[in-house]
Order: C-alpha cells, then sequence, then structure tokens
C-alpha cells in the first residue's frame, strides 16, 4: 500500500510541474523560439555566402565580371542561367535566408520592453542595424532583378505577392535609410557580440559610417537617372562615411566548418578537390599590363607566372593561375562596403559635380588604388609605384574618367562579383567582351538576372506583369538606372 501511495504522490508531482500535458511532447534540446541577435546574426552571414559563394548552382557573377572563367563546364561563362536554378537559389537566399530572419530579428525587438538595462537607445540602435541590413540586402534584390516583391513581400499570409516598380521601392529604401540613420546614438550599444561587422568598441559608430557609406552608394547609383536625388544623398553621406581599411563592413569567416568562406568549400583547399575555376585572361592580362602589385594576393602562379585562362572557353586546370592561397583560405573574410570603394565613388562624385570633401577626383581616386593594395597586403610605396605608371596615373589614364575610374574599381573589386557587376553596368567601364563562341549565336553580357522559373509556375500572373513593366525577362534587359 505504501508503495501505491509514494508512486501515486510522484505522479501528481510531475503532472503539478507542467502547465498541459502537451508539453511532455517539447524537445528540450531543440529551441522554440530565437533570440533577435541570433536572427540577425545569422542574417548577416546568409547574406555574406549569397554574395561571396562561387557555387555555380547560386552565383556565377565572377564569370560576368571576367575575373574568373571556368575549365570545363562552360554553360555559366555563355550565360546560361536556365540548366541550374540560379536565379531561384539566389532569390530565395536572399528572402527567405536573410530577409525574413531580419524582419523576424526586428519584430523581437520591437516587442521586447524597455527596462533599465534595455533602454530606448540601445533599442533604437538594433533596429537602425536590422534596418540598414535590410536595405542592404533589398538593394541586391533591385540591383539584380529590377521589380521585385517588396511591399506585400514577407506575408505568409499573402503567397501571391504582387511585384513593386524598382525605383518605387529604391526611393522607398532610402527614406527606410536616412531614418535608420537618424535613430542611431554612438554613446549606447547595439546587438553587441551578436553584430560580428562592428563588435567591439565603437560598434555604433562604425554603423554610422557604414549606413552613410551605403547611403552614398545607392545615392550614386540613381546618378544617372535621377542626378538631383543622387547629389543630395552622396553630398549629406559623405560627411560621415569610411575613412580607413579599419572602418570595412567584414564578415569574419572561421576555419572551422560550416562558418568557413564558401570559397574554401567549392574552389579548392582542404574542403574540395574541385578544378573547375581558373582566373580569366581578362583581368590577368590588365593587372599584367600594370604590374599590379596584387596579383600575388589574387591568384596563384604557373611556372612563376601569373596566367589566365581563355575566357569562356575550355581551359586546363593546371595551366593556369587560379584563386590564391589566401582567397581560398577557410577563414578569408568577405566584404560587404570597404574603404577603397568608398574612396571611388568619392572621385566619381567630383566628376559630377557634387561638393564632397577630399580633395580632386585624382586625390580620392589615388586613396582609392592605395587603400585597395594595402588591404590585400601590398605596401604603401609599392602603391606609389603603381600609380606613377602613365597607364594607371589619373591624368594619363586612357578614357575618359568613367573608363579610368571604372577600370580600377573592376580591378580592386576582386572577389566581389556582385559590387563588380553593379560598377561595370554603371559605368560601362571597362570594356569586357563576350565570348566569340562560333555557332552558338550573338552572346551578351547579362545586365540582370532573370526571374526564377519557379516564380513563373507558382506566382505567374505577378512575374509576367513585372516582366512586361521592366521591358522582358531576359537577361539584357536594362534595369531602370542602367541608361547609359
Amino acid at each position: 500500500m505504501k508503495k501505491i501511495l509514494i508512486s501515486l504522490l510522484s505522479l501528481v508531482l510531475m503532472v503539478s510541474c507542467v502547465d498541459d500535458l502537451d508539453d511532455y511532447n517539447i524537445d528540450q534540446k531543440q529551441a522554440t523560439t530565437a533570440p533577435p541577435a541570433t536572427l540577425f546574426t545569422g542574417a548577416l552571414k546568409n547574406m555574406a555566402d549569397v554574395l561571396t559563394t562561387p557555387n555555380v548552382n547560386t552565383n556565377n557573377i565572377r564569370f560576368y565580371v571576367q575575373h574568373w572563367t571556368s575549365t570545363q563546364y562552360l554553360d555559366e561563362p555563355r550565360y546560361n542561367m536556365t540548366s541550374r536554378l540560379i536565379p531561384q537559389n539566389y532569390w530565395q537566399a536572399l528572402y527567405r535566408d536573410v530577409l525574413a530572419d531580419l524582419k523576424e530579428s526586428k519584430r523581437l525587438v520591437q516587442e521586447t520592453e524597455v527596462i533599465p538595462t534595455y533602454p530606448q537607445e540601445v533599442k533604437d540602435n538594433q533596429l537602425a542595424q536590422i534596418e540598414i541590413a535590410e536595405v542592404y540586402a533589398w538593394s541586391v534584390l533591385v540591383n539584380s532583378f529590377g521589380d521585385v516583391p517588396y511591399s506585400q513581400a514577407l506575408d505568409p499570409s499573402n503567397s501571391l505577392p504582387a511585384y513593386d516598380d524598382a525605383q518605387t521601392i529604391y526611393n522607398d529604401l532610402m527614406v527606410r535609410l536616412n531614418m535608420a540613420l537618424g535613430m542611431i546614438d554612438t554613446e549606447a550599444a547595439g546587438f553587441g557580440n551578436g553584430d560580428v561587422l562592428y563588435a567591439g568598441a565603437g560598434q555604433m559608430s562604425k554603423w554610422l559610417k557604414f549606413g552613410n557609406s551605403l547611403k552614398l552608394k545607392l545615392g550614386m547609383v540613381l546618378a544617372d537617372v535621377d542626378p538631383a536625388q543622387a547629389k543630395t544623398l552622396v553630398e549629406s553621406a559623405a560627411l560621415n562615411v569610411f575613412t580607413s581599411n579599419a572602418d570595412n563592413a567584414r564578415f569574419p569567416y572561421l576555419s572551422t566548418t560550416p562558418n568557413n568562406n564558401p570559397i574554401s568549400s567549392n574552389v579548392k583547399g582542404p574542403l574540395t578537390t574541385r578544378e573547375d575555376f581558373v582566373a580569366a585572361n581578362t583581368l590577368v592580362n590588365a593587372m599584367n599590363e600594370r604590374n599590379d602589385p596584387r596579383r600575388q594576393f589574387y591568384f596563384s602562379q604557373v611556372n612563376g607566372q601569373f596566367i589566365g585562362g581563355e575566357y569562356g572557353f575550355p581551359n586546363t586546370y593546371t595551366s593556369y593561375s587560379t584563386v590564391s592561397a589566401k582567397v581560398a583560405a577557410l577563414d578569408f573574410e568577405a566584404l560587404l562596403l570597404d574603404y577603397s570603394e568608398v574612396e571611388f565613388l568619392l572621385a566619381e562624385a567630383v566628376e559630377r559635380g557634387f561638393t564632397v570633401p577630399g580633395g580632386s577626383a585624382a586625390d580620392h581616386y589615388n586613396r582609392a588604388i592605395t587603400a585597395s593594395i594595402e588591404y590585400w597586403g601590398g605596401t604603401a610605396a609599392e602603391a606609389t609605384t603603381y600609380l606613377a605608371q602613365p597607364s594607371v596615373t589619373y591624368a594619363s589614364a586612357p578614357g575618359d574618367w568613367k573608363m579610368k575610374i571604372g577600370t580600377q574599381k573592376w580591378i580592386a573589386l576582386y572577389n566581389r562579383g556582385y559590387d563588380a557587376w553593379v560598377e561595370w553596368r554603371r559605368l560601362d567601364a571597362p570594356t569586357l567582351l563576350p565570348p566569340a563562341v562560333e555557332g552558338a549565336g550573338a552572346l551578351n553580357i547579362p545586365t540582370r538576372l532573370i526571374y526564377p522559373i519557379n516564380e513563373g509556375t507558382l506566382n505567374g500572373a505577378n512575374r509576367d506583369a513585372a516582366a512586361a513593366a521592366i521591358g522582358g525577362d531576359d537577361r539584357t534587359t536594362r534595369l531602370f538606372w542602367d541608361v547609359q
């Protein structure tokens, strides 16, 4: 009898510890909710991944800008976007893995009560960080596809979101970015260690510079289609942008999986045996002609030389330079925006007649190139020697200002295919030609990504309306800002 009473008492006590019998079905080892900082960190990583990965199923933009070419599989450097789910994977990564996580992080921050240990200033800073990251991600979608779902996107109750006009989205992003910058209190904390871009002292001061540098960048994208708005954005942003490589927005990959540099999983190194990518002769030849000191940091050597494979044609892997050990290292960082890019933008601003601090276009151009060389591992002396060459010196380098700036920016944006692609389309420099493949018809370097195939199946009416609005869902359709 005593044993029965003890057993019954134990059962009563056990049941009293839970609110519902369903609680017994909860896996205590699996999280059911995520803190906003964790979602924010994950979104930053996913954004760095999709922009950095060279996986041919997701991101082939290094081929479009002719930084790399392939050895045997030629669909990608010949711009085939339908043999693989390339646009779909790129699209889903940004919507599902970046923007959805940022939206949820924002919701959780907004619903968190302000208390003495979580003051309003910290809450506002976190919301500003999320907003800047969202603006960045949305700009990548717009600059890659054109019109995209925006105002009705990320709503689980709406499986058929309409597409918004790309220029309208852009204008709204500028409003959102200005609001975010106005929320930042540089004396207060943000996401702390959850901010993998700028964790540590001066975190929000760095975010203020990052947000303004992003504003400078996006403002300049509008320069040919809306010069008045571009001038306003650029001139206000230029007062507080990056001033050294220490300000760079960098994602620090780790030397352990799964947080390693995605290049190390797809190109060469301890995590892959693939031999699919070599440096393109377009870039290598341009750097060889200028005795560029960055070659050793960009590429491997073949018998003591830097040799690029023929762009868009078969290449023997062992005969040509490929990515350097530095670029393929497991912990090599990804850049979302850097000081060199900012200085190139300021050089362009001067040439367009905008009022920005820091001297002449040549001054900014020289600082941009020096910053790039030093970032990669070169010295100030090497930068000075490089800039002294007639083919590099601003006054004597060939072409107009767009060609001078565009060519050097294209070189500096190595390993940042998306950004190099945006700048090539904006500045129409350098001159890049598609491979002349006999029997393949006329090939054209893509000026946008086509919409994902599953959008035509699952959201066909809205996708068709968007395609008609932009002039056709074609890889050569020009985006609204690409008017030159």
